[in-house]
């Protein structure tokens, strides 16, 4: 029986301080002892920062992205999140996923929220990423990847798992979570969205809704709002494949090009 730990991390982040986001969330991950994944928040280093010019690390000599790998190793897990990344002459929210045997994976946002201006400080990515862990397909998705569900489909069935990464303010919690839900049932899949607490320095509010969500919809974790935390969840692939098989609804999925 194929079993996958997941652990959410939804700390506050101090703004544009990569150095302290990490030694916060460092001492965040001294208490996780045994798990397969942590889930880290969206640009988890800075917070939702536009300021991609000064505050983008480069790819391949990344403070940040190396203090993941570090803490991969030493918790035995994967680390993933997004980190504000240049990477030849281009800046990207990419989120980065940390093996402990020394694996880099990333996946580059898709959808750039516009409402902030990020398409015009971030580049966009150009292909879906899927990964794999204890025979779970896990596919990489980045906040407003959350809104286009085309983009997330799971037809034919090619992930098991969608992880979701943000920085999503209170004021469109509900969208949130009934997202997460809709990308859950729609998918039949496991969902997981990490989201953060507390203020920014533009006066965003997060209030976290930080979720574990099964293939049904139904919320298997679900913290109480504006606290950070770290939780874990485990998910069952055998149950997962039962649902599945019970009710193979995406064998009646219409078919879309992108």
């Amino acid at each position: 029986m194929s079993q996958l730990n997941v652990t959410l991390v939804q700390p506050d982040l101090h703004w544009e301080d990569p150095a302290a986001n990490r030694a916060s969330l460092g001492k965040l991950l001294s208490s996780v002892e045994t798990t397969d994944i942590v889930v880290l928040p969206e640009m988890f280093a800075t917070g939702f920062t536009m300021n991609s010019r000064e505050m983008a690390e480069p790819m391949a000599e990344s403070t940040t992205v190396s203090w993941m790998q570090d803490q991969a190793r030493r918790l035995g897990a994967v680390i993933t999140g997004s980190v504000a990344i240049e990477d030849d002459g281009e800046c990207f929210n990419r989120m980065i996923w940390a093996t402990p045997e020394g694996e880099l994976v990333w996946y580059d946002k898709r959808h750039l929220f516009r409402m902030a201006g990020e398409h015009e400080r971030y580049g966009m990515g150009r292909a879906p990423v899927i990964v794999e862990r204890n025979g779970f397909r896990i596919m990489l998705s980045v906040c407003y990847d959350l809104r286009f569900p085309v983009w997330l489909r799971n037809n034919p069935v090619h992930y098991d798992l969608l992880l979701c990464v943000a920085n999503w303010p209170a004021v469109r919690r509900h969208a949130w979570r009934t997202l997460l839900q809709a990308r859950a049932i729609e998918n039949l899949s496991y969902v997981v969205g990490v989201n953060r607490v507390g203020d920014d320095a533009k006066g965003q509010a997060y209030s976290g809704d930080s979720l574990a969500i099964d293939f049904k919809g139904e919320l298997l974790l679900d913290p109480p709002q504006h606290q950070a935390f770290v939780e874990s969840i485990t998910f069952r692939r055998d149950e997962l494949e039962a649902f599945r098989a019970g009710f193979p609804a995406w064998q009646d999925a219409d078919t879309f090009s992108m």
